[in-house]
């Protein structure tokens, strides 16, 4: 199904080619394909409102996932009406994570396939709110990154290791 890609923000050049090829390859491993899903790319003044607004902190973030359903970790349901065949929306806040990657040295497309890996885990249905989630979504995203580095040549490692 269709995969939507919005850049919304003029703060970091974009790239939506290679963002479209990397989470092409995350819905095809995590069995997504028939499922609809929008990313859409934001600069902090935005982040800050949306954070605000739906999760009552008022500061810019890496990513906020807004799901379609409750909780997808389980089982992916078969027969759906065709309406439900959405995932959800993911924000990933560019700007916040390109100035993180030049703080840490690190490969901003790199970090935003993993970023938009975890906005996924968290459509979903996973969560990082105790230490038994947060083991959970690891083991998600570090199987899928997994699968995604053998399939693409590249090393990516999730960003949530040492996170809790």
């Amino acid at each position: 199904m269709a995969l939507l890609i919005r850049n919304l923000q003029r703060a970091v050049p974009l790239r939506r080619a290679r963002l479209r090829r990397d989470c092409q390859v995350l819905r095809k491993i995590l069995g997504l394909g028939c499922f609809d899903l929008g990313l859409i790319c934001v600069d902090d003044r935005r982040m800050r409102i949306l954070n605000g607004r739906y999760r009552g902190q008022e500061a810019a973030t890496d990513v906020l996932s807004f799901p379609f359903h409750q909780d997808l970790r389980e089982e992916i349901p078969k027969h759906l009406h065709q309406d439900e065949y959405n995932l959800g929306d993911i924000f990933l806040g560019v700007e916040y994570i390109y100035r993180q990657c030049q703080v840490h040295r690190q490969d901003f497309y790199n970090v935003l396939t993993v970023t938009t890996l975890h906005g996924i885990c968290h459509l979903l249905g996973y969560r990082h709110s105790t230490e038994t989630e947060w083991k959970q979504m690891l083991q998600r995203e570090s199987n899928t990154l997994q699968l995604f580095n053998k399939l693409t040549g590249a090393s990516l490692q999730p960003l949530t290791q040492n996170s809790f």
